[in-house]
């Protein structure tokens, strides 16, 4: 695992935590949605080619296009532009780091397809150490 990799697995992991402790209110399920599509990791192309370089560019593009083919049959990513691959892998790592705290958070699995509320939250950041 890159540098790069393990600070956006950081970083995506404290960009959840914040939303569950800013009071996140929508379904679990859809937190990941809420976090990582709403919006936009890096919007500056000198600074997604900076984060790319520092990942792997060539890592980086078949991260997202092995993700897309999978989940979509189709990649939709435009390959060339650095914002969106980055924007991109950032979304991925975002639902890998979220499946991990899924492992790792009892009431996170138990309440998957419930609203969110401030006492589950709660419960959710003490399972995961926060």
């Amino acid at each position: 695992m890159s540098l790069k990799e393990k600070t956006m697995r950081e970083e995506a992991r404290a960009a959840i935590i914040e939303a569950l402790k800013n009071g996140y209110i929508g379904y679990y399920a859809d937190l990941h949605d809420h976090v990582f599509n709403s919006d936009y990791y890096i919007i500056r192309t000198s600074e997604a080619k900076e984060a790319l370089e520092e990942y792997g560019i060539w890592d980086a593009i078949g991260k997202v296009k092995t993700y897309e083919e999978d989940n979509f049959d189709k990649i939709y990513t435009d390959l060339s532009d650095p914002v969106r691959v980055i924007n991109m892998l950032y979304y991925i790592i975002g639902e890998e780091v979220l499946c991990e705290m899924l492992d790792n958070s009892e009431t996170l699995s138990e309440n998957w397809n419930n609203p969110a509320d401030e006492e589950t939250n709660a419960k959710i950041l003490e399972e995961l150490g926060e």
